[in-house]
C-alpha cells in the first residue's frame, strides 16, 4: 500500500473475487484506477474450503486489476465474513487508581484490552471489540468519556467473534498469492462504509448485504454499529432451488434467475413460458415464469425472515432503538426484481437499494457503482484511510515499507479532535495482533 500512491481492496466472496485499485483524488473522493474479477472456486458460504483454488482465483483477480491499471499490487485489505461469524454483547468496567485525574486514552485502551481477554469457545477468536456507550461513576449514556473525572469507567461492547482457522486460511491464501495482508476487516462493516450515509447511521438503519453464499447484516443507530450477523444463505441457494425445482443445470438456473427472476409471484401471467435447451440430444424444457418466481419467492422470504429476526433481536421494536432510516439492500442478490417491495411488505420498513457510488469519483466506471461491488469498494475505502493514517504518522517516525501504522501513534494526535477515530485504533491493534499471529503460524 505504501508503493506509489494507491491502495487495494480485495473481496474474497463465495461467487467472485474482486480486486480494486484506487486512490483519493483532490476532492476526497475515491478514484478507481483498475479492477480485476475472477470466479471464486474455493470458497463456500464465505469460508475458504479449497486453498489451492482460492489462491488461483486471487491471483487471477489481482492480475486482472494490474493489467487494467498498469500498476503493481503489493499489499491488500481483505474482508472477512462467513457463517462462523457471530456477535455478542458484553459489559465491562475498570476501577481507576486515581479519580482525581481525568480519563484518558490509556484508560479506554485498558478497558478494551480487558474485553479481548474474554474466554471464547475453543477455536474462536475475538475479531472486533466495538465500544457502544460508556458510564462514568454510574452516569449513563456517555459517548466520549475522555477528559471527564471519575473512579469507575464502564462500557457496553459489541463483540464480534470468528473462527481462528478460517481467519488463518484467508491469511494463508493472501500470502501464497504473493501479497501482503495490510488489514483485515469485517465485510458488513466494509459494505456499510461504501453505501450508507452519515445521516442514515445516525437515524438508525439496517444494512443487508445479500451475497452469493452469505447474507450479512449490520445495524447502526446514533452513528454507532449496534449489531452484526452473518446468515449462511445467499443468492446461491436460490439458484440451487431453481436447479432442483426445474431439473436444469446450474448455469441455466443462474441465467434464469438473473434474466427472468422475480421475488414477487403475482407479477407473472400464467402463460409466460421460457424454453430452455435440453442437454445433448434431449428435448428442450419449458418453464413457466410463475413457477420460477414461486421458487424464488419461497427462498427469498426465508432469507428475509431470518434477517428480520436478527433485526428484532437487536430490539428494533423498542421506541429508543427504532431504525428510522429503515433498510438498505446491497450485494449482488439485491438486484433481484421486486425484492425491495417484498422486503417492505415483510418488515414494514422503508427500503432502498444501496449503490457504492457516493464516495467514488464522478468518472468511475458504471460497473463499479453496482451493488455487486459494495464490499470491494468498502474495503478499498478502508485501505485508503489506512494509507492516510500512515502518511500522517510518517512525519513522526519513519515507517518501514511493508509495515502497518503503529496504532498507538495516530490516536494521540487525533483522538481529541475526532472521537470516532478511537474505534479504529482498537481495531488496528487487533490487525497487528492478527498479523503476528499469522506470521507465527507459518
Amino acid at each position: 500500500m505504501e508503493v506509489g500512491n494507491y491502495s487495494v481492496g480485495l473481496d474474497i466472496g463465495t461467487t467472485k473475487i474482486v480486486a480494486i485499485i484506487g486512490k483519493k483524488n483532490e476532492y476526497g473522493k475515491i478514484e478507481v484506477l483498475g479492477t480485476g474479477k475472477s470466479k471464486s472456486l474455493g470458497v463456500h458460504r464465505g469460508v475458504v474450503n479449497n486453498i489451492t483454488q482460492t489462491i488461483k482465483s486471487i491471483q487471477q483477480a489481482v492480475e486482472g486489476a494490474e493489467a487494467d491499471s498498469g500498476l503493481k499490487i503489493g499489499s491488500v485489505v481483505v474482508g472477512i465474513a462467513g457463517q462462523h461469524i457471530r456477535s455478542l454483547h458484553h459489559s465491562d468496567y475498570i476501577t481507576r487508581a486515581d479519580s482525581e485525574e481525568v480519563i484518558n486514552d490509556e484508560d479506554l485502551d485498558k478497558l478494551c484490552n480487558q474485553v479481548y481477554k474474554l474466554v471464547m469457545l475453543p477455536g474462536e477468536e475475538i475479531i472486533h471489540v466495538l465500544p457502544q456507550e460508556y458510564k462514568v461513576d454510574g452516569q449513563a449514556e456517555i459517548k466520549e468519556p475522555i477528559g471527564m473525572y471519575g473512579g469507575r469507567l464502564e462500557a457496553n461492547f459489541h463483540v464480534v467473534v470468528g473462527q481462528v482457522s478460517s481467519i488463518k486460511n484467508v491469511g494463508r491464501c493472501i500470502k501464497s498469492a504473493g501479497l501482503d495482508l495490510a488489514n483485515i476487516t469485517l465485510e458488513p462493516l466494509a459494505s456499510s462504509d461504501a453505501v450508507l450515509s452519515k445521516e442514515e447511521k445516525e437515524a438508525g438503519v439496517a444494512l443487508i448485504d445479500i451475497g452469493g453464499g452469505t447474507t450479512d447484516l449490520a445495524i447502526f443507530k446514533d452513528g454507532i454499529i449496534r449489531h452484526t450477523a452473518v446468515i449462511p444463505f445467499g443468492g446461491g441457494v436460490i439458484t440451487e432451488d431453481i436447479k432442483e425445482g426445474c431439473s436444469i443445470i446450474e448455469k441455466q438456473a443462474e441465467l434464469l434467475k438473473i434474466k427472468f427472476g422475480s421475488a414477487w409471484p403475482g407479477e407473472n401471467k400464467d402463460n409466460e413460458i421460457v424454453s430452455i435447451p435440453g442437454l445433448r440430444g434431449r428435448e428442450p424444457k419449458e418453464i413457466t415464469l410463475k413457477n420460477l418466481s414461486k421458487i424464488i419467492h419461497a427462498r427469498v422470504v426465508e432469507i428475509i425472515e431470518q434477517v428480520y429476526t436478527e433485526i428484532k433481536n437487536y430490539g428494533h421494536e423498542e421506541q429508543k432503538k427504532k431504525l428510522i432510516a429503515g433498510i438498505v439492500l446491497t450485494g449482488g442478490g439485491s438486484q433481484l426484481k421486486h425484492l425491495k417491495q417484498l422486503v417492505e411488505y415483510i418488515t414494514g420498513m422503508d427500503t432502498r437499494i444501496g449503490y457504492p457510488n457516493e464516495h467514488l469519483a464522478g468518472d468511475s466506471q458504471t460497473e463499479i457503482a453496482s451493488p455487486l461491488y459494495a464490499t470491494a469498494v468498502g474495503l478499498l475505502m478502508n485501505a485508503v484511510s489506512n494509507q492516510d493514517k500512515a502518511k500522517q504518522t510518517k512525519g513522526q517516525m519513519e515507517i518501514e515499507e511493508k509495515e502497518l501504522v503503529p496504532a498507538g501513534h495516530e490516536e494521540k494526535s487525533q483522538r481529541n479532535t475526532e472521537p470516532q477515530k478511537q474505534r479504529k485504533s482498537v481495531f488496528d491493534k487487533w490487525s497487528e495482533k492478527l498479523k503476528d499471529f499469522l506470521d507465527n503460524a507459518e
